[in-house]
């Protein structure tokens, strides 16, 4: 079940989101930059965020029996892309693989399209190659924007983005157009 997050899942959610970033971003980020990541501080980030989201925002997880499995977290772009944005998209590494992350992504792509926009993007590692094979076998694709990401002192990693049309919201009929329709 993909539902809307709440303060309390925020425990859930950085565990999730710690397991996935030392598994994916291993040999990409600095070992000892992932051996120091701290759930309790994440939790309490993550607490904070979903007590007061900024307008505009969503925030849903992946609940299966009943714990959290994945998140996904998204709203306007951040930058200067003219459509909305999924910031991050996380599924616990040992629930890789059986489409959680296919049914979190589908879910922002109708949040967003919710929201009005037509064009959604997202930023991911330009090294990491699961990750964008993942977003490009979903319709995504790469704009040719990239930057860099700061991850620690002295330690940036490259980002490119990727972008889609997504499917407009049709408020009288309650479901979706094809882009284009």
């Amino acid at each position: 079940m993909i539902r809307p997050a709440r303060p309390a899942d925020a425990a859930e959610i950085a565990t999730v989101h710690m397991a996935t970033w030392r598994d994916a971003y291993a040999g990409l980020l600095p070992g000892e930059f992932l051996a120091c990541l701290d759930v309790n501080e994440w939790a309490e980030r993550h607490r904070g965020r979903l007590a007061d989201p900024a307008e505009g925002t969503f925030r849903l997880v992946l609940e299966s029996e009943g714990q959290i499995g994945g998140f996904v977290f998204g709203g306007p772009s951040r930058d200067d892309f003219p459509g909305g944005e999924v910031y991050a998209i996380y599924v616990d590494p040992a629930r890789q693989g059986r489409g959680a992350g296919c049914r979190l992504l589908a879910a922002a792509e109708r949040k967003l399209a919710e929201s009005g926009f037509t064009d959604a993007s997202l930023w991911v590692l330009a090294a990491n190659r699961p990750a964008r094979g993942f977003y490009e076998s979903q319709g995504w694709h790469g704009d040719g924007s990239e930057k860099a990401w700061e991850v620690t002192d002295g330690v940036s990693v490259m980002e490119v983005r990727y972008a889609k049309r997504i499917a407009a919201w049709s408020g009288l009929q309650g479901g979706y157009l094809s882009p284009g329709a």
